[in-house]
């Protein structure tokens, strides 16, 4: 009986009724299918990524996919959520970390700087960033999502994150979403300018620190 027992205990667990995915499935697919998707629309575009080679590529059915996903403008919304998710995160980390354990401001803005900038060069932002310009006129709520649960949203967590350091004399603002709005810009200047095209690390890096540099000069006390 122990043995009988032990065996048991040691199967991995059934899926659901009617052979449903348990959830740690369906998570592990879903993650899947914003992956496979992702890389694909950076290969393809838009316009030439189906969902029958999102699906065949994930190793999943069409039913699945639409199960998940209305179309395919519905799954590249995903995905941008998801990219804009991962540019966030570390902007609300410094915002709580500071709280608890609080550095410089100097410090904090140049790893903040350091995380936006890594963040907007890469592959999979430069191609979100061509996509939206491409589909704006079809899509017009794409861009407007990009805007406020991408850009407005990080503006928030930097001013969250400027308030704090106002609250400790370190700098003087009348308007943190302003002065925040006015950080994420200069050190994002260049980015569309470009069109996508990096330019050469040593010059971003001295753009960077100079655009920092002049952020802290204008809010510094006097």
């Amino acid at each position: 009986m122990a043995k009988e027992a032990t065996i048991v205990a040691t199967r991995p667990a059934r899926r659901g009724s009617g052979g449903r995915p348990t959830r740690e499935e369906a998570v592990r697919r879903d993650a899947r299918l914003l992956d496979v998707a992702t890389k694909l629309f950076m290969e393809r575009g838009f316009d030439c990524t189906s969902i029958d080679a999102v699906a065949e590529t994930a190793g999943v059915s069409k039913p699945t996919v639409y199960s998940r996903y209305r179309d395919k403008r519905d799954l590249f919304t995903a995905v941008l959520r998801a990219t804009i998710q991962r540019w966030l995160a570390p902007l609300s980390a410094a915002a709580e970390a500071a709280k608890v354990n609080p550095k410089s401001v100097e410090t904090t803005l140049h790893d903040l700087s350091r995380h936006v900038l890594a963040h907007a060069w890469t592959p999979e932002v430069i191609m979100l960033r061509r996509t939206l310009a491409a589909q704006v006129v079809q899509f017009p709520e794409l861009a407007k999502l990009a805007h406020e649960e991408g850009w407005l949203r990080g503006v928030r967590a930097v001013a969250s994150l400027l308030q704090q350091f106002a609250d400790r004399g370190q700098i003087k603002i009348d308007d943190p979403a302003m002065a925040a709005d006015l950080f994420l810009s200069l050190v994002l200047g260049n980015t569309d300018k470009h069109h996508g095209v990096a330019t050469r690390p040593k010059f971003q890096e001295q753009r960077r620190e100079a655009a920092v540099k002049l952020f802290l000069n204008g809010v510094r006390p006097r």
